[in-house]
């Protein structure tokens, strides 16, 4: 495990501990409920519901992999509505969330802990859909995630990724924090852990915050095709807690597929 991976590991258990970040929330009851008689959505950016043709007609029986995707929301909903959920987490209070949720509400759900880049805890075509919401950015590089993604897919299964759109790490946090303003300061990509003054990190988002990367259209877009993905939907949506919203989309999401003939690069 590399510095940042470990340092975001701890990072995001002492969000979880806080209770102030609204991605470390479990889903009530209700909802829970609600997916299984059929009534369910989850989000992959912001706060809007994943466009249900994104999803194969029937979740019943199918094989998912939520990815970077702990906290006791997005799998122990899909679980609820039929699917065989298994939740891969970098922290194990973000995974103690989904195990709270399918304890509480009676579901089959099964939690790994790991780094994004590391899959090999699944074999080759494990799974029928892989659903990565919002969290490359705290991954030093995304390459290994796409190629693992396709590995563990079966032939014609999906890939729903959400990230950030790189250009909201051009500006420069602090004026954005204590001014409300957008000015421009960075290159990208951009990273937490080069890119500010020593201390700045700290002075911005208080002790043992996790770091954030920017990462490129190329090595996401360009990324999920190197792997050997077919791109077969995009959504963008401004960011719902940013001043960059009232001028540009702060998330971009893919709906990609694994091809049902021959093997991609991700297989050599």
């Amino acid at each position: 495990m590399d510095a940042v991976v470990a340092h975001n590991r701890a990072a995001w258990d002492r969000e979880v501990d806080g209770g102030g970040n609204e991605w470390t929330v479990p889903v009530g009851p209700d909802v829970i409920a609600a997916a299984r008689a059929g009534r369910w959505s989850v989000v992959l950016i912001g706060h809007d519901p994943v466009p249900p043709d994104w999803f194969p007609a029937r979740l019943g029986g199918l094989d998912v992999l939520c990815l970077a995707s702990g906290g006791g929301q997005q799998g122990p909903v899909l679980a609820a509505a039929g699917a065989n959920v298994t939740v891969f987490d970098n922290s194990a209070r973000q995974l103690a969330q989904d195990e709270l949720v399918a304890a509480r509400d009676g579901l089959q759900l099964a939690t790994v802990l790991g780094d994004m880049r590391d899959l090999t805890a699944f074999a080759d075509a494990s799974f029928d859909l892989v659903f990565h919401p919002v969290s490359n950015l705290f991954c030093p590089d995304i390459a290994p995630v796409w190629r693992e993604a396709f590995r563990v897919l079966r032939p014609g299964g999906r890939l729903l990724a959400g990230f950030m759109n790189p250009d909201v790490f051009i500006f420069d946090a602090g004026a954005s924090v204590h001014h409300g303003e957008l000015r421009v300061r960075h290159a990208l990509p951009y990273r937490d852990s080069t890119d500010l003054e020593p201390g700045e990190h700290e002075r911005l988002w208080g002790p043992g915050r996790p770091l954030e990367h920017s990462h490129t259209l190329t090595a996401q877009l360009g990324g999920q095709l190197a792997a050997g993905f077919v791109i077969a939907g995009f959504r963008e949506q401004p960011h719902h807690d940013d001043l960059t919203a009232a001028y540009m989309p702060g998330y971009f999401a893919t709906l990609a597929i694994r091809p049902a003939g021959p093997a991609g690069p991700a297989d050599g």
